[in-house]
């Protein structure tokens, strides 16, 4: 049997009390049927406020655990519970070991304030929060390490090793990665884990040089995920949200290149817009979901069935949500 899956999708939302969430890096189709899309900070506070009972998130496995972090008496769903790849570089035992790091190199554990990506497991947001820590974006990253830094603390920065050291950098603080060098936690403001994006190290400088010498005039907009010396020779670097207010408020004559998820950027606007790569930096799990996944997910709510349900332990929601919390409080 055919399954006209679009309308079937549009059908069981109006039927049924569920809302159905997409991250902009998921595919154009599954985009196009959300009711509320965005980036991970603008999902994380719409969740929280949706009125909803069923939050159908299409996205990657940390995503949803947020959600029912910030709001467990939902029941979150997922098309498809595909895993982040920087999520996947750190857990709980890590993130541990990590500040066993900087005690073993003379830092107190109690002058430690330690910041996670909310790309990150819940486990690990679990032990930030009680450790008095935040979760951040790269939206509001300046505006939470800007906050943590007034607890006059190191900073432990986990998972992305670029993020920490481009807002190091922006900030004109001293950073360091364990495992990278020599990294001493004395010497150095934010210290990072040695996490990243797999997507976000496909950009070069060479693609950076190809560009300007073909276009001269155009501009180079980058993800702070990539690498420090690529945010560097960029015009702007910016989260989702930011780098697509800051091409839409471009000429619409102006060229530009972006390098962040292929997706993404190729819904940005019709013409003068290029993806900073010779290749398709297209992010494997969030293009795991498809209008099929969707719809199955949907049905299984209509046959009171449903499927790949998130759980998360009370504990971890206690701790998890205060890191969460503090997060979000920071305007």
């Amino acid at each position: 049997m055919n399954i006209d899956y679009k309308s079937e999708i549009l059908r069981l939302k109006k039927e049924l009390n569920v809302t159905l969430v997409a991250h902009y890096y998921q595919k154009d189709e599954v985009f196009a049927v959300a009711d509320i899309v965005g980036d991970s900070l603008e999902l994380a506070r719409k969740c929280k406020e949706d009125k909803n009972d069923w939050v159908i998130f299409c996205g990657v496995g940390f995503m949803g655990q947020s959600v029912k972090v910030i709001a467990p008496d939902k029941r979150v769903l997922m098309p498809k519970i595909a895993c982040c790849a920087m999520a996947r570089m750190i857990d709980g035992e890590a993130f541990e070991r990590s500040v066993e790091y900087m005690v073993s190199h003379g830092i107190d554990k109690e002058n430690i304030m330690p910041i996670t990506y909310i790309n990150s497991d819940v486990s690990v947001k679990a032990k930030v929060g009680k450790m008095g820590g935040y979760v951040c974006t790269s939206s509001n990253a300046f505006k939470i390490i800007e906050t943590a830094l007034k607890s006059d603390k190191k900073i432990l920065f986990v998972p992305d090793r670029c993020l920490g050291q481009n807002f190091a950098i922006a900030m004109g603080l001293n950073s360091c990665v364990i495992g990278e060098g020599e990294c001493d936690p004395k010497e150095a403001d934010i210290i990072c884990y040695n996490g990243f994006c797999s997507v976000h190290q496909l950009f070069t400088l060479e693609d950076i040089e190809f560009y300007r010498s073909t276009y001269p005039d155009i501009k180079i907009a980058v993800h702070p995920e990539c690498d420090p010396k690529i945010v560097l020779a960029s015009d702007f670097s910016g989260s989702t949200s930011q780098l697509i207010k800051y091409v839409n408020e471009l000429d619409p004559e102006q060229l530009v290149a972006v390098g962040t998820e292929y997706n993404l950027v190729n819904r940005m606007r019709e013409k003068n817009t290029f993806v900073l790569s010779s290749t398709k930096p297209s992010c494997p799990t969030m293009n795991e979901t498809t209008l099929e996944d969707v719809y199955n997910t949907l049905k299984s709510i209509e046959d009171n069935q449903p499927i790949n349900e998130i759980f998360v332990d009370e504990e971890s929601i206690k701790y998890a949500n205060m890191a969460l919390t503090r997060m979000l409080e920071i305007k």
